[in-house]
């Protein structure tokens, strides 16, 4: 299954603004395909928070979907991750030092 086609298939379905923009990323990165869903997403997340992050005109109207996608990248890992619970608590500890990370 494809990282879009999981996507796809959570329930309820996101609006389909927020989840073209999400693909958006995973389509300019071909190398995601290859990664688990909560890895791809999580950098999908990483990358659209950096791009509000370092936007000039920050917190502007504009930025508000990029911010809402990369909030539903990392709900979605997130998701993904819980899969595999056994790799659940870690991959959770992973996401919010990356995320925080990318925010200072």
């Amino acid at each position: 299954m494809t990282h879009a086609e999981w996507i796809a298939s959570r329930q309820p379905e996101a609006p389909e603004r927020l989840v073209a923009q999400v693909r958006a990323v995973l389509d300019a990165h071909p190398e995601y395909a290859a990664l688990p869903h909560a890895e791809a997403l999580l950098r999908a997340g990483e990358e659209l928070l950096a791009t509000v992050l370092g936007s000039e005109k920050s917190a502007a109207r504009d930025d508000a979907l990029d911010l809402l996608a990369a909030d539903a990248c990392v709900t979605w890992a997130l998701e993904a991750a819980a899969d595999e619970p056994a790799t659940l608590r870690a991959r959770a500890m992973q996401a919010m030092e990356r995320i925080a990370g990318a925010a200072l």
